[in-house]
C-alpha cells in the first residue's frame, strides 16, 4: 500500500484475485530454515514457504484480504482482451533460467519456473499469443548463494575487474564468472528467445559507458556482441551501457526492421 501511494498508481494497478500473499510468518519460517538459508542460499523473502502452502491449498490469496479488494482483477482476462483488440502487452519475468525450479541447477534454485513458458502460465496466456521473447543477459555471470558456477573467479579478481556486486535483496556479495556461452545457448533454446538484451556492457568495457549508438562502441565491445550473435543465432537488440535509464543502445529497428 505504501508503494502504491508513493507511485500514485491507485487508479492504474490491478492485482489478480489468485495472487498468493506472502505474510511475515512466511518470512520468519523461511529464515529459520537452516537448509534453505545456509545450504541453498535463499533470500529469506518467504517465497518458498508461501509456495509450499500454495501446493497444500492453504495459502491466503489476494482476494482474501479486504485491503486489496479495490485492486482485485482477472489478469488473464484483461491481458487476453487487450491482445484480441490489437493492443500491446509486455510481460516481465524474474530471476534467471538456471534458477528455475524445473530447468535450473536443482536444488540451488528458486521456488517456481522462471522460464518464458512459466511466466506465460502464471499470467494466463498461451504460447501462440507471444510475438517476441527477449532474454536478458548480463555481460558476465553472477550468482548469490550456493550452486555451481563454471569459471568462477575469486572475490579479489572480481574487485580488480570491477565486476563485484552486492545483491539488492540480501545485501550479500555476488559470485562472479565470465560470460558463459554454453549456458547462454541453452537459455536461448529453453525460452525460444527471439531477441537478446545485454546489460552492463560498460562494466566489461569501461570505454563504452554512456554510449547510445552501436557505432560508438569500441572494436572489442562490438566483437563481443557479434560473437554472441554468431554463436547463439539470435540478435542482440538492446544494449545497456550505464546506470542511467537512457544509457541504452536500441538496435531493434536496425536489426529487425520496421516492425519496431
Amino acid at each position: 500500500m505504501k508503494e502504491i501511494e508513493i507511485t500514485n498508481s491507485k487508479d492504474r494497478i490491478g492485482i489478480d484475485a489468485n495472487s498468493g500473499v506472502i505474510l511475515p510468518e512466511h518470512i520468519e519460517r523461511e529464515r529459520k530454515d537452516e537448509f534453505l538459508m545456509k545450504v541453498i542460499g535463499s533470500t529469506g523473502s518467504g517465497v518458498g514457504i508461501a509456495m509450499m502452502e500454495r501446493i497444500l491449498r492453504i495459502l491466503k490469496l489476494a482476494k482474501d484480504f479486504e485491503i486489496l479488494k479495490p485492486f482485485i482483477t482477472d489478469v488473464s482476462s484483461e491481458v487476453i482482451n487487450c491482445i484480441e483488440k490489437g493492443g500491446k502487452v509486455l510481460i516481465e519475468g524474474t530471476q534467471g533460467t538456471f534458477l528455475s525450479l524445473y530447468h535450473g541447477t536443482y536444488p540451488y534454485v528458486t521456488s517456481r519456473d522462471v522460464t518464458a513458458c512459466g511466466v506465460c502460465s502464471e499470467v494466463g496466456i498461451g504460447p501462440k499469443d507471444v510475438d517476441e521473447v527477449i532474454v536478458v543477459f548480463k555481460s558476465y555471470v553472477t550468482r548469490v548463494g550456493g550452486g555451481p558456477l563454471e569459471g568462477e573467479i575469486s572475490e579479489e579478481e572480481a574487485i580488480k575487474r570491477g565486476w563485484m556486486e552486492i545483491a539488492s535483496v540480501t545485501g550479500r556479495k555476488r559470485r562472479v564468472a565470465p560470460f558463459n556461452f554454453k549456458l547462454a545457448e541453452k537459455a536461448v533454446k529453453i525460452n525460444s528467445a527471439t531477441q537478446i538484451a545485454l546489460t552492463k556492457l560498460d562494466v566489461l568495457f569501461p570505454d563504452c559507458r554512456g554510449k547510445r549508438k552501436f557505432e560508438e562502441l569500441s572494436l572489442e565491445a562490438r566483437k563481443f556482441i557479434e560473437e554472441i550473435e554468431e554463436r547463439l543465432k539470435v540478435p542482440v537488440t538492446i544494449i545497456g551501457t550505464g546506470p542511467s535509464t537512457l544509457d541504452i543502445i536500441d538496435r531493434r529497428k536496425t536489426v529487425l526492421g520496421n516492425c519496431y
